[in-house]
């Protein structure tokens, strides 16, 4: 039993980190013009770090009944299931059903260590995301089409901390935090009870610090793609514990075989296929603690072999002066990313429209779904975005789809994470503190 006087420094020292917190969260501000940190060419101004990072979050609060977010011009929201426990990725198969998994981190003894983290902590449980993981995949049902689940059974349980989910013919691909798994799938049913087969071991561990895990299939099904983040916010952890992580792997599903596929992405997490160039794009949360303005999340295109930055440069070739040592080779390699979503909006969800429901004009673009920030002052994300594409790449600037996550007081009624295009085309949005999926059509005319 831990001596209760060893208990008075700590509560001290961590009382007046949050005391810290609070002054720098009022003190360091973005002082750049709204979107600046947007589009193909973002602003980047000179770094801003404080001792102490900004701490700015929105406390999650859930939403009050009757109560929506706010939809664009045009369009109306309505909850297509409710009452789930932190939905936070989604999959359509092809009869229609809905999967969603309901997942948060899965222990991690090493990634909290120090007042600091253990602070950082806190914070976050303040922002929801400190609930147990529910280690399931549920699946939804609209039975007569009229927008709502009518039956949502337990497809899949037992998993640890799941995420990316594709199908593969009869093949069911599920990204746990800690691996690659395949389930046998027929077309209809509503549970799947043979265990898995494990397809490949992916980075874990006792840190896992971006544990979220993400999977893709080529057209032709023979190549699987997985998002693997990074084990700290820029090397601080050392790059030891950074091997095969901070990527993008191609994996051979018949053999297990994989390979780097693009590396120096610090935190991928939507994949998708643009309708027009075929290529494969991503979204990726950049760096933290080095200003509110700095740096923006982003997605881009994903080169065969391109190396991205991180941890030692950012938006291309602008060095980070706090990794050491310094690598001014891979610095030279570094190429930007096509499209900047704004600083530290926690751009997760990605989904290129491709269906026939809403309006011609997001023929081609792209939803994101913005989590939101933590260290930016004022908040930045809480909010579904779209991006007009021409031509297979980004044209024109981002439009706000779904807003209204956050209260005139400043909680968090929800945070929307993944996005997807249901079998009749109307946009799905999972919000991982409002435990809802919300679905998106065109308004009816009065």
């Amino acid at each position: 039993m831990r001596h209760p006087f060893t208990l008075r420094p700590v509560a001290s020292l961590a009382l007046g980190y949050l005391l810290t917190l609070n002054l720098v969260a009022c003190s360091e501000v973005a002082t750049l013009p709204d979107q600046a940190d947007f589009g193909p060419h973002p602003t980047l101004p000179p770094p801003n770090p404080t001792l102490i990072p900004t701490v700015n979050i929105a406390p999650a609060k859930g939403w009050p009944a009757g109560v929506t977010p706010t939809p664009a011009a045009g369009l109306a929201v309505s909850a297509f299931a409710t009452g789930l426990d932190h939905p936070r990725w989604l999959y359509v198969l092809p009869n229609g059903d809905v999967l969603v998994a309901e997942t948060n981190a899965p222990p991690k003894p090493e990634d909290g260590k120090g007042i600091k983290k253990w602070i950082m902590k806190r914070v976050m449980k303040r922002a929801g995301a400190g609930v147990s993981s529910a280690d399931r995949i549920t699946l939804l049902r609209d039975i007569n089409g009229d927008g709502v689940a009518k039956t949502r059974t337990v497809f899949l349980q037992g998993l640890h901390s799941p995420f990316g989910m594709t199908l593969v013919g009869s093949d069911l691909y599920v990204a746990n935090s800690d691996g690659l798994v395949r389930f046998p799938y027929r077309s209809g049913v509503t549970q799947i009870t043979e265990p898995g087969v494990k397809v490949v071991d992916l980075p874990a561990g006792p840190i896992n610090h971006h544990w979220t895990k993400n999977v893709i299939a080529n057209r032709a099904g023979s190549r699987l793609y997985v998002t693997v983040g990074s084990n700290s916010n820029v090397g601080e952890n050392g790059v030891a514990n950074e091997v095969k992580r901070a990527a993008i792997w191609e994996i051979d599903p018949a053999t297990g075989s994989a390979r780097i596929f693009a590396s120096g992405l610090r935190n991928p997490n939507g994949l998708a296929w643009q309708p027009y160039s075929g290529a494969l794009w991503t979204t990726v949360n950049e760096r933290d603690e080095i200003g509110s303005d700095l740096v923006p999340d982003y997605m881009t295109s994903v080169k065969d072999g391109a190396f991205y930055g991180w941890p030692y440069s950012y938006y291309g070739q602008n060095v980070d002066t706090r990794v050491t040592p310094p690598r001014p080779d891979l610095v030279a390699k570094a190429i930007a990313p096509d499209y900047a979503l704004g600083a530290h909006t926690a751009s997760l969800g990605l989904a290129f429209y491709e269906g026939n429901l809403l309006p011609k004009h997001f023929n081609g673009g792209a939803f994101i779904g913005q989590h939101g920030s933590w260290n930016r002052n004022p908040r930045s994300g809480y909010k579904v975005i779209f991006v007009p594409f021409v031509d297979g790449v980004p044209a024109g600037k981002p439009e706000n789809v779904l807003t209204g996550f956050v209260s005139a007081q400043g909680d968090a009624l929800g945070r929307p994470v993944g996005v997807v295009v249901d079998r009749a085309g109307a946009l799905l949005v999972a919000d991982d503190v409002g435990n809802v999926v919300w679905r998106v059509t065109p308004a009816v005319a009065k």
